[in-house]
């Protein structure tokens, strides 16, 4: 067999390529499942040992040489075909920009901005802590030790790094650690919120891995459960921009307060989504769960380096993105990350539609 022959033709041949259709049938019929050189390799199975230390070497360099020098011609008609379609196409500079911008704020942020707004007008500021958190931040210092039974309720990232109070780093699970960071930090008295993003092992329609939440802590003396009240109702009237809301405060467990409450408020359905508004027991109406709450625990303000007897506090949480569904009628959770630019258009908000307690925070600023 003259395999320099074959190798010779078969180089000329992939050379002669004119494109990269070419190049492929040329791949077929040379090293393809039924190809003149897949061929000669299955002929090394009936050779003798003494043929096979012969031509075995000589078949496996044909095949070498032919399949690098296919892909070198196919890499340069790639490149010939790139450089003829960079030298055919043209960018006009002198067409007019867009009548409008094309990109919008997107919900959550426009919540976000809606949430500091309102509660800047209750007296509150902005606190801020970081996204990967120590476990004892994240979950001792907030009345969970590691046999705690709580801890089941937060389905974890864990990373294998070590903190500084020993237990592993995470990605932090709720917005929680911020408090004590800010206790320790600031003392009391306080009011701030502590908006920012979570991270959950969950996923369906109402839940996702990363989701935003905001905190509310508030420390001072003589704070009763009638504060929190107040306060969520007038965060919550301000936010839907109606005055019926109504709420219903619910006896729950979390282990950093005590007393626990579940907050539900009225709604009724129209258009076939939930619409805040009125009782729960009117006609039509029901009642559904919106956030948690409640008061202070004093294992939590003493992790804080705060003296329990002397100062007392309330703290609440609710997701940013779930307010976000509730008032402008979304029914998916998971879209909210998709970045779908038709989403994005139908549901983004303009630059220009600053939230403001004087125009109404969820209308575009006059």
């Amino acid at each position: 067999m003259d395999y320099a022959a074959i190798r010779h033709d078969g180089l000329a041949r992939i050379a002669a390529a004119p494109d990269l259709a070419s190049v492929e049938q040329l791949r077929i019929a040379l090293l393809g499942k039924h190809g003149s050189i897949s061929a000669l390799l299955k002929t090394l199975g009936a050779m003798t040992p003494e043929q096979r230390q012969g031509e075995g070497p000589q078949i496996h360099g044909l095949r070498e040489a032919v399949t690098v020098a296919l892909a070198e011609r196919k890499a340069a008609l790639e490149e010939a075909a790139l450089d003829a379609r960079l030298a055919a196409e043209t960018v006009d500079l002198t067409l007019p920009a867009p009548e409008t911008p094309r990109g919008t704020v997107h919900p959550v942020s426009q919540v976000m901005d809606e949430l500091a707004e309102i509660f800047a007008d209750m007296g509150f500021a902005v606190a801020t802590g970081p996204e990967i958190e120590d476990d004892w931040h994240n979950f001792t210092a907030l009345n969970m030790p590691e046999t705690h039974p709580a801890r089941a309720m937060h389905d974890t990232f864990y990373f294998p790094d070590q903190g500084p109070h020993g237990g592993q780093m995470l990605l932090r699970t709720h917005t929680s650690p911020v408090q004590i960071r800010t206790m320790l930090s600031q003392g009391a008295p306080l009011r701030i919120i502590a908006p920012g993003r979570v991270y959950r092992s969950d996923s369906d329609a109402t839940h996702t891995p990363m989701f935003h939440q905001i905190e509310g802590l508030v420390i001072d003396k003589g704070i009763h459960l009638g504060h929190l009240k107040w306060t969520l109702e007038t965060f919550l009237r301000a936010f839907f921009e109606r005055d019926d809301i109504v709420l219903r405060l619910r006896p729950s467990y979390f282990p950093f307060t005590e007393p626990s409450v579940e907050v539900d408020t009225g709604y009724a359905m129209e258009g076939g989504r939930r619409v805040v508004g009125g009782s729960g027991d009117d006609p039509g109406h029901g009642w559904m769960e919106l956030l948690g709450s409640g008061m202070v625990n004093p294992h939590v303000l003493r992790a804080g380096g705060l003296d329990s007897d002397e100062w007392q506090g309330f703290a609440f949480g609710v997701g940013v993105d779930r307010l976000a569904m509730l008032k402008y009628g979304m029914n998916d959770l998971r879209a909210f990350f998709d970045g779908d630019v038709r989403w994005l258009a139908h549901y983004g908000f303009s630059a220009l539609d600053v939230p403001t307690l004087s125009a109404g925070v969820g209308a575009p600023a006059a």
